[in-house]
């Protein structure tokens, strides 16, 4: 099954906060509660909760940013 061009902005995003959310709260949860404590359910639990949040500030945040950089950089002239 191959996904229309039109999308690709947004599979691209999805999939790059999926995969950011997970790693990260994997991480967070093993500092946190430290490898003999962890419990993978609540992992899933705490990853869920930060997917619903990474995925739209991935989808914003880069627009937000380039505007951002846009008026703090400029184009050296010759």
């Amino acid at each position: 099954m191959k996904i229309n061009k039109k999308y690709e902005n947004i599979v691209f995003t999805f999939l790059m906060a999926f995969g950011m959310s997970c790693l990260i709260s994997f991480f967070m949860m093993l500092v946190s509660i430290g490898f003999r404590h962890f419990v993978f359910l609540n992992w899933l639990k705490s990853w869920g909760i930060a997917f619903v949040f990474a995925f739209p500030a991935a989808y914003v945040f880069p627009k937000i940013i380039r505007k951002v950089m846009r008026k703090i950089t400029f184009v050296e002239s010759d």
